[in-house]
């Protein structure tokens, strides 16, 4: 598709020529289905991501359907492409997109909206769904932002809410059997919607009430879903897992096979979203996970191995997994990642066998920078684990300690945010405590950042009140005030996350269907890779906002009242609305609530019967 002046020109041209190691070529002719999986970010980071791996494998593995890759074409190529013409196209065949059945598009963040619309300009497919037509591929979103689809809805056709594993084959029968049977784009569009966890928004009309809240939210047809439920995978050591993922030809941003050893969490930290899409937790059984590493390190060539999950330490087969990589990769030479470990003597251990801890740093999420506020949040750390943590790790030759923290919490307090800075010094004092002067390497460097809360559908935050720009710049300074007047203020670097672009992530987080009018706009601005920082024009945002009559404030600072439609209700991610505004409550009242596997909160996940709501409980603190 592109001849080899135009790749000469570009800054990155292996990102768009395929034919890498393990990608999937078939003969279009004797395939029924063509499906274009697309990541909305650049190549280095949509191949990095294990859900799109999973997907094209599980697709390919269809032998009447051939899914191909495609990425957010980077700005050099984006400007050649407008100018010679070129339809965006398929990594494997190089074809247009125009041309394919679908186009599946993973939504992973809110801040690559506007490049969604990037793609569907280069592809030609016409950006808002109402003006497409049978000649169109049908435009599919699927990821953690389909949970609140709305601000999107205008764009897409067809949303698939969960896991992807379980419903795909069903709906590409739909198609193929209504295509073969001459039935229309709308028909078909309307039958998908009856499948489960498959949602259209054209079956769906909104009606608000004055203030700007939603009065109701309701199907168009009888036969259509008022609810939609997520599909999720009840058994994991028994699905679809890529044991041959794409191999890049150049660097990406997580170069290494990852190895997904369970799904969910039992923690129900207040502020994470994951932790409630995903319940319940589902772990895979550890003979299978050693098979997959195996096989994946055998057929990638890769030299490092990464356990993905949300919170790794608590597999329940971790040791058994953990020795036997440790002798495998040892053997061969090959780099084991740990993420997603809490810092107790159990993972020191482990992570002294696997790193060079000369030169790895140890990463803790105290998230809060009081134990109050960690008790509003139900983090379930106290700063004796934290402190006692880095006294392990200090002793075992650590001496980089990377920290995070969120600024704008609901309750938060000054004396929470200088607790961010006082929390950072007691870690760098408890070096000095610990590390004999002749065996310390230099300074202990301690890094504290700081990202700024927004609250999310599906946890009990999402009553929440956000903060603004300025309010959020104001607790920045606080905490690097305080940080100045600590005794180790010398070993420690601040730094802050973007306060205008997380604004606009919190607009998009909570926002409804009034809020596609304003993408459209910013795009039309110029506005594109808008979580990239050289980018990000809040300018053009503010603009866009103002002419489609629009109030941030609605969607950010708002107070909500309990009994509010929001934008998401029409959808059941397994967890209660009346359980997260429990929750709610007892973060207000600064109650903690025990893990999953202490004691069940009857949050409504345990109606599918697996995992960790099938065990016994502990009734005692892990």
């Amino acid at each position: 598709m592109l001849n080899d002046e135009i790749l000469l020109k570009i800054e990155k041209p292996a990102c768009y020529i395929g034919g890498e190691v393990n990608s999937v070529m078939k003969d279009k002719d004797n395939v029924d289905i063509r499906f274009a999986m697309c990541f909305p970010d650049v190549y280095e980071i949509g191949m990095s991501h294990l859900g799109i791996q999973i997907i094209y494998d599980m697709l390919n593995r269809f032998e009447d359907t051939w899914c191909e890759r495609v990425y957010a074409p980077w700005t050099d190529l984006d400007a050649v492409m407008r100018e010679n013409e070129i339809p965006l196209f398929a990594l494997e065949s190089q074809e247009p997109i125009k041309d394919f059945d679908f186009l599946g598009i993973t939504l992973q963040y809110e801040m690559c909206y506007t490049n969604i619309l990037q793609i569907l300009e280069l592809s030609r497919i016409p950006v808002w769904s109402k003006d497409r037509t049978d000649a169109d591929p049908i435009v599919i979103g699927g990821g953690p932002c389909s949970y609140n689809p709305e601000p999107i809805a205008d764009f897409f056709d067809l949303f698939y809410i969960g896991e992807g594993e379980t419903m795909y084959r069903r709906l590409l029968d739909l198609y193929k059997e209504m295509k073969k049977s001459g039935h229309s784009r709308d028909e078909f569009l309307h039958e998908a919607g009856k499948l489960p966890g498959i949602y259209c928004p054209s079956l769906y009309e909104v009606t608000y009430k004055e203030d700007g809240t939603i009065a109701t939210f309701t199907p168009k047809f009888e036969d259509v879903p008022a609810t939609i439920d997520k599909e999720m995978v009840t058994e994991l050591s028994d699905t679809y897992y890529p044991l041959k993922p794409v191999v890049p030809f150049i660097k990406v941003t997580q170069d290494r096979v990852v190895l997904e050893i369970m799904r969910g969490c039992i923690r129900g930290c207040r502020f994470c979203q994951a932790g409630q899409l995903y319940r319940p937790l589902r772990e895979r059984d550890v003979n299978v996970l050693k098979n997959y590493a195996f096989e994946m390190l055998k057929n990638t060539g890769h030299e490092e191995i990464s356990l993905s999950s949300l919170s790794s330490s608590d597999y329940s087969q971790l040791p058994e997994l953990i020795d036997y990589l440790i002798e495998e990769c040892n053997r061969k030479k090959i780099n084991i990642s740990l993420p997603s470990l809490r810092i107790d003597a159990f993972s020191l251990d482990v992570m002294s066998k696997v790193q060079d801890v000369k030169k790895s740093s140890l990463t803790f999420a105290p998230e809060a920078g009081s134990q109050r506020l960690r008790d509003v949040i139900n983090k379930g750390l106290t700063e004796e684990v934290i402190l006692n943590g880095a006294r392990e790790a200090f002793e075992g030759g650590w001496n980089k300690v990377k920290l995070y923290f969120m600024l704008g919490l609901p309750t938060e307090t000054r004396d929470d945010m200088e607790g961010i800075a006082k929390l950072s010094n007691e870690i760098a004092k408890v070096y000095y405590e610990t590390v004999p002067k002749e065996k310390r390497q230099g300074r202990v460097q301690i890094v504290t950042s700081t990202s700024f809360f927004v609250p999310k559908p599906f946890t009990p935050f999402q009553w929440a009140q956000m903060s603004t720009k300025e309010e959020f710049l104001d607790k920045a300074y606080i905490v690097k005030e305080a940080i100045k007047s600590q005794l180790n203020q010398k070993s420690i670097k601040y730094n802050w996350h973007e306060a205008d672009v997380t604004v606009l992530e919190g607009v998009f987080a909570r926002g409804d269907r009034k809020i596609s009018e304003v993408i459209y706009h910013a795009y039309k601005k110029g506005c594109l890779f808008d979580s990239w920082s050289e980018y990000f024009n809040n300018e053009l945002w503010l603009q866009s906002f103002e002419e489609c009559g629009v109030s941030i404030d609605f969607y950010t600072t708002r107070k909500r009242s309990e009994d509010e439609i929001f934008p998401w209700d029409f959808i059941s991610c397994g967890v209660s609305k009346e359980f997260l505004l429990r929750e709610w409550k007892k973060a207000l009242d600064e109650t903690i609530s025990p893990n999953c596997r202490q004691a069940c909160q009857g949050c409504g996940a345990s109606g599918y019967g697996v995992g960790v709501c099938t065990e016994e409980k502990t009734g005692v603190s892990l």
